[in-house]
């Protein structure tokens, strides 16, 4: 269902934005507040897609766009999950370009013309702005240099000039919008997690370009329904049975559908990876439902998959222009898993909700 239909459609916005809420009370008025404050407000549309929010901020998202030229509200109706959530919400969007944003994420003025900017100066489809931390300036993303022997998003590292990346961020994705239809849009089987990798993977061997803007600036809280303690920052390490599950089963998935031959050889490597995590997992959280659904119901989800997967195949066969030779440029040596390392030294083993 859509509401406040922009009066503006006609002439098309440059870029539409796609504010996804799902029980966002705590975020989505800063942000949406930060959207009105953009130096390019007048060449932009803004659309909040709720996936039946159930604290309110379903509410409180509609009566911020009622009134605002250039805002949509679009109610699901259901729980669509990240994927598909999105993939409605971008039927309702006119701009050249969807930024895909978080809701809690705040944008400093002038970041949405800035990475606009950059994205045209680099003759890059997609692209994503320096992610700062929520409450400061200190860093957080810059999105993915590449992947490591394992074939997982590796290599979040700081610097001051426009550059290439494998992925940009999830929580502030732009992409030309004629691309991500041409491309598939988001895979609705992933409902969550490694999207934005699966997606930029088919960006490259499309023949495209991504980049990260650092001078366009956003701040970011992360893992705010996972991780809600401590508002603005986080102050603990936590995880749930289920974004494991789906962050093993869809980093699997993103080689599966996207590597032609030889970067298929990762596929074993990833899977040896996750029966050594599994192992550590029942020794740190000393449960094995854990276990069994973040690791054994990830592995075999791909295989009840299969047939999804080799339809995938099929179809990015046909617009492939790179192949895996060319995507070896993106290997890196840091190890994806060395960031939760140092993060169970600084705070112990994780704490894991049962959901």
């Amino acid at each position: 269902m859509r509401e406040n239909q922009p009066a503006s459609e006609a002439a098309g916005p440059v870029i539409s934005v796609l504010v996804l809420n799902y029980n966002g009370a705590r975020w989505l008025e800063r942000c949406l507040n930060s959207l009105r404050a953009q130096t390019i407000r007048d060449r932009m549309e803004v659309i909040v897609a709720d996936n039946v929010s159930t604290d309110g901020s379903d509410k409180l998202g509609r009566r911020i766009v009622e009134g605002w030229p250039g805002s949509v509200f679009v109610q699901h109706g259901e729980n669509l999950g990240y994927c598909k959530g999105n993939n409605a919400a971008a039927e309702a969007a006119h701009g050249k370009y969807l930024l895909f944003l978080n809701n809690d994420t705040w944008l400093e003025p002038g970041g949405l013309e800035r990475l606009l900017d950059e994205v045209a100066a680099a003759g890059a489809a997609a692209a994503c702005p320096l992610v700062l931390n929520y409450e400061d300036d200190s860093f957080q993303s810059l999105g993915a240099l590449g992947y490591d022997l394992f074939g997982l998003a590796s290599t979040r590292a700081e610097f001051a000039q426009t550059r290439e990346v494998l992925m940009p961020e999830g929580c502030a994705y732009l992409i030309r919008r004629d691309l991500f239809e041409q491309l598939g849009r988001f895979d609705p089987e992933f409902f969550m997690f490694a999207d934005e990798f699966d997606l930029s993977w088919r960006v490259w061997i499309s023949g495209h370009r991504a980049i990260a803007a650092p001078s366009a600036r956003l701040h970011h809280r992360g893992a705010a329904q996972v991780n809600p303690a401590g508002g603005g920052a986080t102050v603990e390490f936590r995880t749930s049975d289920t974004k494991r599950y789906y962050a093993n089963r869809n980093s699997l998935l993103v080689l599966l559908k996207n590597a032609r031959f030889l970067l298929l050889l990762m596929v074993p490597l990833q899977l040896g990876l996750l029966a050594v995590e599994s192992v550590a997992a029942l020794l740190l959280v000393r449960r094995w439902s854990f276990v069994r659904r973040a690791y054994l119901d990830a592995v075999a989800d791909c295989w009840h998959l299969r047939r999804h997967i080799l339809a995938e195949r099929r179809r990015i066969a046909q617009f492939r222009r790179r192949g895996d030779l060319w995507m070896l440029r993106f290997l890196r040596w840091r190890f994806n898993r060395w960031d939760e390392i140092q993060r169970v030294a600084r705070s112990g083993p994780p704490k894991v909700t049962r959901s």
